[in-house]
């Protein structure tokens, strides 16, 4: 892998990441286009983890005020509280609960992981999801949007918005578009819709980026030598990703998140014609 395609890929990742416009379709069918190196595994792992740090840095309050307050509700369950009131918990304490939850049901989608990601090499497939994700965003701001936040949203509003992320593992299909328009249809305020999607990002990637380093460990694929060029393309993802959440953030509480549906649907019609007609045009092998 060059430097220039590292850079590349990062680019595409900090974009396509939080923009909800699929990262995962995005990459795929600019591998089969343009017949870019399919990036290694070790390199694919690293770039999300730049963009999971993007995340964190955006929504650090968040993340800081969960963690305290997850240590809290564990520390709770040694220490009697016999004659204290108890009211209604912090928003911090009930996000997390909230985030546990809403990351269920990505357990569903586990025994299916390698048939999905198959699903990334049929361009015509991944053009259509494009499609579909366009109609998603466009519905958003014409049916989406409420009152419910943090303390008001419930177990089965997170459950739904976890449900909708396991379908977004489809190649095509944008995790945050998915998740957020979820999100707005239940009635989430659309800062919290958002802000939420983001963070129940944070479980998933983790957790399919750990795995995914344990796999790439055991089969010994680690080359230090392309390291820098690794660190490159992490530093253009995170950067990227970064402005990507902050421009998500201000189109959804201007109520212009639809807007997004247009690129996907030209994105998605040009990909699926040109995944029709070039095998047609392409010479017969002799």
């Amino acid at each position: 892998m060059t430097l220039w395609m590292a850079i590349v890929l990062g680019l595409v990742q900090g974009v396509a990441e939080f923009l909800p416009i699929s990262s995962s379709g995005h990459l795929s069918l600019l591998q089969y286009f343009f017949a870019l190196e399919e990036p290694d595994t070790l390199y694919n792992i690293l770039l999300h983890f730049a963009t999971l740090i993007a995340v964190f840095v955006v929504y650090w309050r968040d993340v800081a005020d969960m963690v305290a307050e997850f240590f809290r509700m564990i520390g709770s369950l040694f220490i009697r509280e016999d004659g204290r009131p108890r009211g209604n918990p912090p928003e911090a304490r009930r996000m997390v609960l909230l985030l546990v939850l809403g990351t269920l049901p990505l357990f569903l989608v586990l025994p299916f992981d390698d048939a999905v990601e198959g699903l990334g090499a049929n361009p015509v497939f991944v053009s259509a999801m494009l499609l579909v994700t366009g109609c998603i965003l466009f519905l958003s701001d014409r049916y989406g949007g409420g009152r419910k936040n943090g303390r008001t949203a419930t177990v089965k509003d997170v459950l739904l918005v976890g449900l909708a992320q396991g379908a977004a593992t489809i190649p095509g299909l944008s995790r945050s578009g998915t998740t957020i328009s979820a999100g707005m249809a239940l009635g989430f305020e659309r800062n919290f819709a958002v802000r939420f999607s983001f963070l129940l990002s944070l479980p998933a990637v983790l957790g399919a980026t750990l795995l995914k380093v344990v796999k790439v460990a055991q089969a010994g694929e680690f080359d230090m030598e392309l390291l820098p060029i690794y660190l490159a393309g992490m530093a253009v993802a995170g950067v990227v990703g970064y402005f990507s959440i902050s421009l998500v953030k201000l189109l959804a509480s201007k109520g212009k998140f639809g807007m997004f549906a247009y690129y996907c649907w030209i994105a998605g019609a040009v990909s699926l014609a040109a995944s029709l007609i070039l095998p047609i045009l392409a010479p017969a092998a002799p």
